[in-house]
């Protein structure tokens, strides 16, 4: 499920750097884009929840902690 979720954040945002770690439905995203850049925490959790709500819907992933900030945020 890690690729799954690497490859369908791929597709979807352009990025700097990307981890994903977990297994058995709970997930942790760790995300840098400029694609932030302007974005509330809230508004980013949702770019990414929508990206991934195909697979929250069937219960493929359970939980999700997402880490998302911008290139300069992420050297703070």
């Amino acid at each position: 499920m890690k690729d799954v979720i690497v490859n369908v954040l791929q597709e979807g945002l352009k990025y700097d750097d990307l981890r994903v770690e977990g297994s058995d439905a709970k997930y942790e995203v760790k995300i840098i884009s400029d694609e932030f850049k302007g974005k509330t925490i809230i508004q980013r959790h949702k770019i990414i929840y929508a990206l991934l709500d195909a697979y929250i819907k069937t219960g493929e992933i359970h939980a999700l902690t997402i880490k998302a900030h911008t290139v300069s945020e992420s050297k703070k």
